[in-house]
């Protein structure tokens, strides 16, 4: 154990770069799977968007697979919280307090610290993991598919049928077009509405447990 000040403040500042590190081990994760769902998500549009004799199953399935990425990201994203809420806990209470010559705002930090660090725990659940990936980057990335699947469906030239014109005549005949296998065009749709439903629930409208600490963050 450290015998002085100095050994301790030795031992703060490894510590402190140590966990640094990992954290940004685990960001450099997170933004690889944001990667993931934009180079798969955009190389299944343009084969979508490129052929009339691509189905637009295609895009459906891209939303899948994105929401795949957007589940492992929000898992990536709860081991990166915690070691992040343990930098900024050294931060907060330590060295902002340091070079502002004021007391710390938590004086037990350091008891907070070590039982983090004894008994580590996810501080924020999945849930509330992905709702914060989906208002950063992933909502932004299931509008795009959601706007090229309705110009999928808007439009007779991008699909195998005998028409020439631009767009579809009427509403009806954009939804039998969203047709699956033997589901009905209104079943996919309505699917679809759900799960978009879902998306926005998730990101915008649940309680946000945690307050961020101002406005650099994840």
């Amino acid at each position: 154990m450290p015998a002085t000040s100095s050994e301790y403040i030795t031992a703060l500042a490894h510590y402190h770069r140590a966990e640094i590190a990992r954290m940004a081990g685990w960001r450099d994760r997170i933004d690889r799977t944001t990667n993931w769902a934009i180079t798969g998500g955009g190389a299944m549009l343009s084969v979508s968007l490129s052929s009339s004799s691509s189905h637009h199953g295609v895009l459906l399935f891209t939303m899948l697979l994105v929401l795949l990425f957007l589940v492992i990201e929000a898992r990536r994203y709860r081991f990166f919280d915690v070691y992040r809420a343990r930098v900024r806990l050294v931060e907060r209470d330590y060295f902002s307090p340091l070079f502002l010559a004021a007391k710390p705002a938590d004086a037990d930090w350091a008891k907070t610290l070590g039982i983090s660090l004894s008994s580590p725990k996810f501080i924020i659940s999945l849930k509330s993991a992905m709702s914060r990936r989906l208002r950063r980057n992933y909502f932004w990335i299931f509008l795009m598919i959601l706007l090229a699947w309705v110009l999928k469906l808007s439009t007779p030239r991008l699909q195998e049928v005998e028409n020439s014109r631009n767009v579809v005549a009427s509403l009806r005949e954009m939804i039998d077009n969203a047709a699956l296998g033997f589901l009905p065009g209104w079943l996919v749709v309505a699917a679809v509405a759900v799960f978009y439903a879902w998306l926005i629930h998730t990101a915008y409208l649940q309680p946000q447990p945690l307050k961020e600490d101002g406005d650099v963050h994840v």
